[in-house]
Order: structure tokens, then C-alpha cells, then sequence
């Protein structure tokens, strides 16, 4: 709650600042023409010093770090080959997306679309069949875990990379609503149905009105007088997304604790300092840090001196936090990120902001280069980039790069590099998908241990995968969010 009022009182300084523009006698340095002035033509500069932090999110001071195995390689997988990268800052939530956040998403979700489009909420439902087993008896759960108030705040399971995804888009939506309401924009509208619903991107693009409330002034005198919020103004935030596999496991170590000047005093295998799972926390001393299996059979451990006191998923929040201040970034429930898997990913990926999975879009437009309506569901039409159009570029060359260096026609041993290729199944030709491997170009990255995991599975850079379609009941998720300006806030100031 202290998080959500900073965040309303900052969004209401920007909405001030973007209002009383027009005061300040800043001007251009490379013209000398006066800023906010009607008189001159009206081109606005607000006033704007930090970016403000979104509901649930953490701070993450990026820097450069050795990405990869930090231990033995018991399974002989040899995928997380180390390597230093630098990952830039960004943001994560605290803790994992629990079932109370997603309930309130598929309440939305049916109260907006339910009645025309329910496959909507339906597509949405997490598969809560997952805690069935052949040989235990689980059936409780399927009924309880998620809407059942004593489960209220444990990690949601159940649900794919995909699902997770909508679910962060959706959360961007939701969140910057609430900044144009606090910040006396827009009001409440509880009617809202199918497209007509609060889209980031179509109020921007002009595609949604809302009911407005306070409009900004428009110093633009061939305008109305009145305007809408812009990026410029500084208000709206970026999307919340899966965070990528280096920024998670970067996030996890949490090395910020074990830094001195330039010097990192000390690796780490797990979240935690030491090759131990035990607190030496005075008050707790000897008590278990992370909720994970601790050999075959035991769960929980004994009764009346539990282990980790959990037999599933614990709450979000529980146990020790890291020195970013994030929980259970080890056991607990594995976490889904936004990577595709390939084994030499650590190889062959950049070496700042690395990731793989990239397939770039451009917003549908009309002949004459308007953007086109909106979809049913309200939300701005994409499409993949076009050869045509990324022809001549340095940077790359196609839409779609999930397996360029790993999967690609070029990358085949028997590939005549010379020439075009438009298989689109040369990664499953390549690693003998459902022959000898599960690799494909919907194999999505998860990290981090989980309640049914041993402590292997607890480092930060053990990678597992698996269908983005699919899901478990011990893989959730949580959000992140890049950082716009400066790397650290107010840095020099």
C-alpha cells in the first residue's frame, strides 16, 4: 500500500508539472526558441527528473556479472556455459504473481468480454488440473489452490508462458488506467465491454476516449485547446513483461550485497552467501532458507519441527529475501522467463542485454500509412516485419529470430550458406524434435527451484525448459520492467 500511494502522489506531481508547463521560460539550446510558448508555435517540454516505480515492482541496479554455472554440472548438459554479460537496469516484482493477482485478472477478463467474446476468460483459466498424479492423491487442490482464500496469497500455478504473458500485458493496461485516474485524466468507467476498454497503446494511438475528466491544455494554437496524455508528458509506463533469462538470474544472485567499490568479494551459488541452505540468522538459526524437496520423500519435513514448513508452494513473500529485497528467488515455485531454450544460448547471445527470442513487429497500417482500427478486443494490430522492409539494414535482416546461430537453415551442418531457405521447420530438422529432443522454436526458458526440486535446482543459473503452451504446478511467474534514463536514479545529483 505505501508502494501504490508513492506511486499516485509522484503521478500526481507529473500531472502538475505537464499542467503548469507553460509557466517555465526554459528554451531550446540548439534554436533558442522559447519552450511551452503558444505565441511560438506551442512545442512543449514537461519538466522531468525520475520515473516513478509501478505497483509491486523492485528496483534492479543492473551492471555486469558472470552469467552461467557456478557449481558442478552433475547432468552433463553443459547449457549454461559461463560468461560475463551486462544486464541494464530494470524492475521486478517482489514476489511471484500470486493467485489473488490472477483472479482479479480473469474477473476482468469475464466482466469485459464474458458475454461476446468468453473464450477470452476461458483461453485465460490456469489448467488446474495439473496436481493430478497417477499414484497420489491430490484431488483437493484442483478445486481449492487457486480461488480458495486460504491459497489467496500462493503463487499461481497452472499457467503457460503464454498465459503469463497476456497477463503482464494486461497488467501494463491496468496500471497506467490507474495513473491517468489518480492523476484526475480520466475517471472510473466500470462499463467498459469488448473494444471499448482501456488499451495503453490505443489511447495513444487517439483509438480510445475514456471518460475524460481533466484533459491536459494544448499549447498548440492551431489545436482545440485540449489534449490527451503523450509519452512525452512522462506519466504512462512501460509494459511489464517476463523479465529475460540473464536479467532473472542477474536479479537473483542479488551480487549488489557483495559489492565493494568495483569488487565483488564473493560469488555465489544460491540467492544467499555460503554453499549452505540454512539461515544463520540468530532468531531462526538453522532454519531453511528456501522451500524445496530435501531428499527423497521429505517435503516438509517432521512433524512438530518442520524443515521449510511448506509440503507445496508457500506464500509469496516467505522466507528470507535477497539483497534486492526479492523473495523466493529459489524454491518455492520455478519461474517462467521470456527466453527461447537452445543449450549454447550463453555462447552465442550479445553480450549486453542478452536474449533470445526476438521477432520484430511493425503496427499495421493502411495504404496511406494510417494506423488501422483497433481489434475486437480493443487492441492495436501488429505484424511481422516484412523482408522488404528490413532489407539494407545492418541490425538484421528478418522478422523473426528465434533461432539465428541455432536453428536457422544456415546453421544446419548440410546447409549450402549461399542459398535461401524458407523451411520454417529447420530447427526441428536440426535437434530431431519428438525423436531425440523437446527442442523447438516454442521452447520457452524456466528458472529457479521449486517445492518439488532438490537444492540443485535452487542455483540461479540452472535452465530447464518447456512447450510455452504448456504448464505445471510448481512453474509461476513473475513480471519485470525495463528502466527508461539513467542506470541508477538521480545518479550525479
Amino acid at each position: 500500500m505505501a508502494n501504490y500511494s508513492k506511486v499516485v502522489s509522484v503521478v500526481l506531481f507529473a500531472a502538475s508539472l505537464v499542467m503548469a508547463a507553460s509557466c517555465t521560460k526554459e528554451a531550446s539550446r540548439s534554436t533558442g526558441w522559447e519552450y511551452n510558448n503558444p505565441k511560438n508555435g506551442g512545442f512543449e517540454v514537461v519538466p522531468y527528473k525520475e520515473p516513478i516505480t509501478g505497483p509491486g515492482l523492485v528496483f534492479i541496479e543492473g551492471g555486469t556479472f558472470v552469467m552461467g554455472r557456478m557449481s558442478d554440472d552433475p547432468m552433463y548438459e553443459w547449457n549454461n556455459i559461463p560468461r560475463r554479460v551486462t544486464v541494464p537496469s530494470f524492475y521486478m516484482d517482489e514476489t511471484e504473481v500470486a493467485n489473488i493477482d490472477y483472479v482479479e485478472y480473469l474477473y476482468w477478463l469475464n466482466r469485459v468480454f464474458g458475454t461476446n467474446y468468453p473464450e477470452v476468460y476461458r483461453k485465460a483459466l490456469p489448467d488446474t488440473l495439473v496436481w493430478r498424479e497417477k499414484l497420489a492423491y491430490n484431488e483437493p487442490l484442483i478445486e481449492t489452490y487457486l480461488r480458495h482464500p486460504a491459497y489467496r496469497n500462493y503463487p499461481v500455478v497452472g499457467v503457460s508462458w503464454t498465459q503469463a504473458s497476456d497477463y503482464c500485458l494486461w497488467r501494463t493496461d491496468r496500471v497506467n488506467e490507474m495513473l491517468l485516474i489518480k492523476a484526475g485524466i480520466l475517471d472510473y468507467d466500470p462499463d467498459q465491454k469488448n473494444e471499448n476498454n482501456f488499451n495503453t497503446e490505443a489511447y495513444l494511438a487517439g483509438q480510445y476516449e475514456g471518460l475524460v475528466n481533466k484533459p491536459l491544455r494544448d499549447l498548440n494554437p492551431n489545436g482545440t485547446g485540449e489534449r490527451r496524455v503523450r509519452i512525452e508528458d512522462g506519466i504512462l509506463l512501460p509494459k511489464y513483461r517476463l523479465p529475460t533469462e540473464a536479467e532473472w538470474e542477474f536479479a537473483a544472485y542479488g551480487l549488489i550485497g557483495n559489492t565493494h567499490f568495483e569488487r565483488i568479494v564473493e560469488r555465489r551459488i544460491y540467492p544467499w552467501n555460503g554453499t549452505i541452505l540454512r539461515t544463520d540468522d540468530k532468531k531462526y538459526y538453522g532454519s531453511f532458507v528456501a522451500n524445496f524437496k530435501r531428499g527423497r520423500g521429505d517435503y516438509m519435513g517432521v512433524a512438530g519441527n518442520l524443515n521449510d514448513g511448506a509440503e507445496i508452494p508457500s506464500e509469496v513473500g516467505s522466507y528470507w529475501p535477497n539483497d534486492y529485497g526479492l523473495y523466493n528467488m529459489a524454491g518455492n515455485v520455478s519461474e517462467w522467463v521470456l527466453d527461447i531454450y537452445r543449450p549454447l544460448s550463453y555462447e552465442d547471445v550479445s553480450d549486453f542485454a542478452p536474449f533470445r527470442g526476438n521477432v520484430f513487429k511493425s503496427k499495421v497500417t493502411d495504404a496511406e500509412g494510417y494506423l488501422v482500427p483497433k481489434d475486437s478486443l480493443g487492441r492495436i494490430k501488429y505484424r511481422d516485419v516484412t523482408e522488404e522492409e528490413a532489407a539494407g539494414r545492418f541490425n538484421y535482416r528478418k522478422a523473426n529470430n528465434i533461432n539465428y546461430l541455432d536453428g536457422d537453415y544456415q546453421s544446419l551442418l548440410d546447409a549450402d550458406w549461399a542459398a535461401k531457405n524458407d523451411d520454417p521447420n529447420t530447427t526441428g530438422k536440426m535437434y530431431e524434435y519428438s525423436a531425440s529432443s523437446l527442442i523447438s522454436d516454442n521452447a520457452r526458458v524456466y528458472k529457479g527451484g521449486s517445492w518439488r526440486d532438490p537444492a540443485f535446482f535452487l542455483s540461479p543459473a540452472a535452465r530447464r525448459f518447456l512447450d510455452e503452451g504448456k504448464s505445471t504446478n510448481y512453474i509461476g511467474f513473475r513480471c519485470a520492467m525495463g528502466r527508461v534514463g539513467g542506470s541508477t536514479p538521480n545518479r550525479g545529483k
